[in-house]
């Protein structure tokens, strides 16, 4: 087997085994760039491409990240024939072309990225983490729902031992957060642990409107009573 036959063996072997979609070896070359991509297919490797909008990185590949038409943009300049064949130096980015993906006629989809502030709706608890689903990004309403976790490692940024999940979260509660990671494909991973971060909305057990009173409590004002919530310092 020759060292290019090695080579095209090898990336096949790692794109097959990729998380991401791919389309089939029969219609498409491994580093060929479709027309159209579906979320979670490979456009191909970060040596080549620089993600451009609709897109992201993922394992040391540029992933589309929405369903739409493909765009290469060569660069500005071409990157000049190799002058020494046996030392390899990766590519600068302005030497590279980027690819993008848009939707046909809408509004390219808003994805929630690292460091990203969201707003998200609390749906379930669990004595670790509260499984929240992410509805805005920034100012944008996100046209789809994703899925976030807060560990309670996470809820606060001191005294993180004693931060409990069902004392600072309940179902329906309306939180902003922060995007610390993305996750393990199914989950973003989001924190609270800021002044500015927590819970901005909830609602009692008796189903009415509470105020936050303190930095960690929320209040009904028709029964009086009060429950346990990280609450987010007014914006």
């Amino acid at each position: 087997m020759s060292f290019a036959e090695a080579l095209e063996s090898n990336t096949y072997a790692v794109h097959r085994h990729a998380p991401h979609r791919t389309r089939s070896r029969t219609t498409m070359a491994v580093d060929d760039v479709p027309s159209v991509a579906i979320p979670g297919e490979l456009l191909g490797p970060t040596s080549k491409y620089v993600p451009g909008p609709g897109t992201h990185v993922y394992e040391g590949n540029v992933v589309s990240s929405l369903l739409g038409s493909v765009t290469v943009t060569p660069p500005a300049k071409a990157p000049g024939p190799a002058k020494r064949l046996n030392k390899i130096t990766a590519p600068v980015a302005a030497e590279l072309a980027t690819v993008s993906v848009a939707r046909h006629g809408c509004k390219r989809e808003v994805l929630p990225d690292v460091s990203n502030v969201v707003l998200a709706r609390v749906v379930r608890l669990m004595p670790k983490q509260a499984i929240v689903v992410i509805q805005q990004v920034g100012d944008t309403v996100l046209q789809t729902e994703w899925q976030g976790v807060i560990r309670v490692q996470d809820v606060r940024a001191t005294e993180k031992d004693k931060a409990r999940i069902h004392d600072s979260f309940k179902p329906g509660d309306i939180v902003r957060a922060q995007v610390i990671s993305l996750g393990d494909q199914a989950n973003y991973y989001l924190s609270t642990a800021s002044n500015e971060l927590g819970v901005i909305m909830a609602t009692s057990e008796a189903g009415n409107d509470m105020v936050p009173v303190s930095w960690k409590e929320y209040k009904d004002p028709e029964t009086g009573l009060s429950e346990p919530r990280k609450v987010a310092k007014p914006s």
